[in-house]
């Protein structure tokens, strides 16, 4: 944090946001914390984020489907990683699983299997119970489900 800038008028704050909110998805908490950063008082900021959410630069069910898709095609997390992320984002339940349940349960299994896949080349272990420990264990680390993971690797 830049202690040395002049903290931004309301109106200046606002401009920002939007141009921000403009360019990429952001949710209230992550407007709340630049409010922050922007020396805007805790009024000013609630006052900020509700006229964001008003005038639709907000939007949290949609700030949360382009997250999930986002992470998960690019960063191929899991959905325990995503809901986990967006849970810390304080973003409601509901819009979570919405969000959750729009991911391809053919895509999603595909996608693990292919990481498992990757990720089993890699490994030297020549103990089946430690290799599969091993795959367990970055399958969690993505976010994908226990059962799920096992399931796979029982497969392969």
């Amino acid at each position: 944090m830049d202690f040395s800038r002049q903290p931004l008028t309301y109106r200046e704050a606002l401009d920002r946001a939007r141009d921000l909110c403009g360019r990429s998805e952001k949710c209230c908490y992550e407007m709340e914390l630049k409010c922050r950063e922007w020396g805007l008082s805790p009024d000013e900021s609630s006052k900020l984020t509700a006229s964001l959410v008003k005038d639709k630069f907000i939007d949290q069910q949609r700030y949360a489907n382009s997250f999930v898709n986002d992470k998960f095609r690019f960063n191929k997390w899991g959905r325990i990683k995503l809901a986990y992320t967006l849970r810390q984002k304080k973003i409601e339940e509901k819009y979570i699983r919405e969000a959750l349940s729009r991911l391809p349960e053919n895509t999603y299994h595909q996608v693990l299997k292919d990481l498992l896949t990757a990720k089993a080349k890699s490994i030297k272990e020549t103990d089946p119970y430690t290799r599969r420990g091993k795959l367990l264990a970055f399958a969690q680390s993505r976010g994908f489900e226990v059962d799920l993971t096992l399931k796979i690797i029982e497969g392969m």
